[in-house]
């Protein structure tokens, strides 16, 4: 460039200045700077989006941002629970002391200090030097630990509100005194939102999670309950071979000489029976007690075979017969076996209440599985009963809709609620008099070789 072009360039851009009008360089830094927080809004947006359950990545990929945009060197997260603060994502030296900045420990709300005045307040405190804060001065430990062991001098405090009520902060810090500009306290205010709203979202998602569980529970008991008939009768059986075998080994017993060869046989006949009630009520323990969600690799095909023993003797009552066509090496399943369990119970159920209402019509439940590769397992239900209407066929997984006269409803629903949280989808055909078909898939995990024979 020319002599006199720079100066004609410099005197454009004096002449710019003076009438307010941004020169060429502070634009490409507003835009630069612009682009970095679209970025980072960006990069919190999918953070939220990838961790619908777990906060722990949400708040450090907000705190990672905001202390990089506003050139911050420390930083910390708060969440404000029983008139305290407590840390919970934090950025820092790796050699800071264990007592700067504290995960998971209260805090303290001494008065005078930032804290107390932003819990009291609910608006930034912005301190342009620490060391020069009447807390500090009055030796406060808490903010002594920032200014001599973390270097903090210049102090950002940004609230995390809901509507009115304080819910957490987040502060940043520069080891200089520096003070923050009007900008990057707007930009630290928007992340605070940002975080509000994913501990919020996360919050409303556990209680709707909590309040499935336990309608999930209520609806599997009230299952069960429809089974109490058949469970007493399957439990019966063994209970009266026991009596039998326990009164046969006595007389063998009392003979002279006594027949040991014929106890030890009966007493083998005791011990199978015994195992046999076992795995009944071990069966409905496992169905009626409330667990937590826990997912685990495990083969569908065997999950099913205990739902089918658990249902036998409703299958008996009703005179239905029951066939199976479970595939060989079917890939495991990543899921939670009470709730697939449960949605089996339910179908089958529904399957041999529907074909109860037939008169002398052939009664048919044929349950099979199948692996479907891009889908992964699907799993099927199928009845010989009336069948469904269109009407009924559009409706059937809709809350409180039932066909039955003292149904409530939620079965089916609660069913596809089960199946969707696991990744896969559940659904129904069939047509009036050609009895009905429910299956569902659930997607196998990338990288499970192992297969069941």
């Amino acid at each position: 460039m020319k002599r006199g072009d720079k100066k004609e360039k410099t005197g454009r851009e004096a002449r710019a200045a003076r009438r307010g009008i941004p020169s060429r360089s502070e634009l490409q830094s507003q835009v630069t700077e612009l682009a970095e927080q679209r970025a980072a809004i960006s990069e919190v947006l999918r953070a939220i989006a990838n961790s619908p359950h777990d906060l722990q990545p949400i708040f450090d990929v907000i705190l990672a941002n905001a202390t990089r945009l506003c050139r911050a060197h420390l930083g910390a997260l708060l969440l404000f629970e029983e008139n305290d603060f407590h840390v919970v994502a934090r950025r820092g030296p790796k050699n800071a002391p264990p007592e700067a900045l504290p995960l998971g420990r209260r805090l303290g709300l001494r008065p005078g200090t930032p804290l107390s005045r932003l819990a009291k307040t609910r608006l930034p405190i912005h301190e342009a030097d620490m060391a020069a804060d009447q807390s500090y001065l009055d030796r406060d430990r808490g903010v002594v630990i920032l200014v001599e062991s973390l270097g903090a001098r210049t102090s950002l405090l940004v609230p995390m509100l809901k509507e009115d009520e304080l819910i957490g902060a987040i502060t940043i810090l520069r080891t200089e005194v520096q003070p923050f500009t009007e900008k990057q306290i707007e930009l630290i205010t928007d992340f605070a939102a940002q975080a509000t709203i994913a501990l919020e979202s996360t919050r409303q998602e556990r209680q709707y999670r909590s309040v499935q569980m336990e309608l999930a529970h209520a609806t599997r008991v009230a299952t069960l309950g429809q089974l109490s008939a058949s469970i007493a009768h399957e439990l019966k059986q063994p209970l009266h071979a026991i009596v039998t075998g326990g009164n046969a080994s006595l007389r063998w017993l009392t003979r002279q000489p006594p027949e040991i060869e014929e106890v030890e046989l009966a007493v083998e006949d005791i011990i199978k029976d015994a195992n046999r009630a076992s795995d009944v009520i071990g069966r409905i323990h496992t169905l009626i007690t409330k667990n937590p969600a826990r997912k685990e690799l495990l083969d569908l095909n065997a999950a099913i075979l205990e739902v089918i023993a658990l249902t036998h003797g409703e299958a008996i009552k009703n005179r239905v017969t029951v066939s199976t066509q479970l595939a060989h090496r079917l890939p495991r399943i990543e899921g939670d076996r009470v709730q697939l369990q449960q949605v089996m119970l339910n179908l089958i159920l529904n399957a041999i209440q529907a074909m109860s209402e037939l008169g002398d019509g052939i009664r048919e439940l044929h349950i099979s599985t199948e692996d479907l590769q891009s889908e992964g397992v699907c799993a099927a239900v199928r009845d010989s009963g009336p069948g469904l209407s269109p009407e009924n066929l559009g409706r059937l997984f809709e809350p409180f809709y039932t066909t039955k006269p003292n149904g409530m409803g939620m079965g089916l629903s609660i069913c596809r609620s089960i199946i969707e949280a696991h990744g896969g989808r559940l659904w129904a055909t069939g047509h009036v008099s050609q009895g009905a078909l429910f299956r569902f898939t659930i997607p196998a995990p990338t990288g499970v070789i192992n297969r069941y024979r």
